[in-house]
């Protein structure tokens, strides 16, 4: 793809984001949306091959029907109550039909359908794209109008997407569906706490953009996409190897590390809420997805490749994205002492 390409199509991604967070008025939230789904398909079909070209049609059809759904609920919304501000969706059909487009466009149960087979489709860096950019200004939404949302509706997405994404990643190969489930897992725990505590549901959008950004960028020095490739990581790079089992660890929320933080709060947060049984369904159907992260890093720690030749000196060489990737693993596995600053902070 052209440099020229490639900047004018980033810089839409990036506009398309700001203008949805910055915008008061629902048609100005919706071209936000629309210029972000615009911008990625170039990416998804730069590679020319038909498994692109299918995960950017089904992406384009679940976008487009997702944003028709946004438009709708709030133009019903403007025509029923005379209110264009995102803040005032206070029509309950309007926010129901509005809650499910964003679910689409997030890919929360039981509208996650495309996510895996888009993500397998893709290339490991327009893949890291689609699981953590275009996520926020969707998000975003929800946490500017989650006062008007319907909280047994949130509730049931929750539960769905922490278990279908538990289930769902447990037979998988493919890492780039592994991490498809994953997100679809990390977003019910972000749906769950969206109507009591919006602050939380942030932070873990946050800590779940930084491990996802890990990843990729581990997956893309190591060159892996299955998990038998994954095998051969011990013996291309062992630090990176190592630091990739930590990282796994912190997406299955383990604790000393950061991704324990986000489900600790939440968990408290429920408590708090007296959502004793919802709470304890979540924290059980987590544990399906640490699974899955425990068998990524068996397949890297205590299996051998038995291709051994050329190997060790690859981890020896100097790489320009060491600096950014080494940060980046601090951010995502050591971040859980600063705990009782951000509940200061939150509170």
């Amino acid at each position: 793809m052209s440099p020229y390409a490639l900047s004018i199509i980033m810089s839409s991604l990036a506009t398309g984001t700001m203008l949805t967070l910055a915008s008061n008025h629902w048609f100005m939230a919706w071209m936000g949306l629309e210029l972000n789904t615009l911008a990625i398909i170039p990416l998804m079909t730069k590679t020319h091959h038909p498994r692109a070209t299918e995960a950017a049609t089904k992406y384009f059809l679940m976008q487009a029907l997702a944003s028709a759904m946004i438009l709708f609920s709030s133009t019903m919304n403007a025509w029923l109550m005379g209110e264009w501000e995102i803040t005032n969706m206070s029509h309950p059909i309007s926010t129901t039909i509005l809650t499910i487009g964003l679910a689409m466009k997030l890919g929360i149960a039981p509208f996650h359908m495309w996510l895996p087979d888009v993500l397998q489709g893709l290339n490991l860096l327009t893949c890291l794209i689609l699981s953590t950019w275009q996520k926020i200004a969707p998000m975003i939404l929800m946490i500017q109008i989650y006062p008007q949302l319907n909280t047994n509706l949130l509730i049931v997405m929750a539960i769905l997407s922490a278990t279908i994404g538990g289930w769902g990643g447990l037979n998988q190969t493919q890492l780039r569906k592994i991490m498809a489930y994953s997100s679809i897992a990390h977003l019910g725990w972000m749906t769950l706490v969206l109507c009591f505590m919006p602050s939380l549901t942030l932070l873990n959008l946050a800590v779940y953009m930084t491990m996802t950004t890990v990843m990729f960028l581990m997956f893309m020095n190591m060159m892996s996409t299955t998990i038998n490739k994954m095998a051969m990581s011990w013996l291309k790079n062992p630090v990176m190897a190592a630091s990739m089992m930590i990282v796994l660890m912190s997406l299955g929320g383990l604790p000393p590390t950061t991704g324990f933080m986000p489900k600790w709060l939440i968990i408290q947060e429920m408590t708090k809420q007296n959502l004793i049984a919802i709470t304890t369904i979540i924290a059980l159907s987590s544990l399906l997805s640490l699974f899955f992260y425990l068998r990524m890093s068996y397949s890297i720690s205590l299996t051998t490749s038995p291709n051994i030749s050329n190997t060790f000196s690859i981890w020896r060489q100097n790489n320009k994205n060491q600096m950014f990737l080494s940060m980046t693993i601090i951010l995502s596995t050591l971040m859980l002492p600063i705990t009782p600053t951000l509940i200061n902070i939150l509170n």
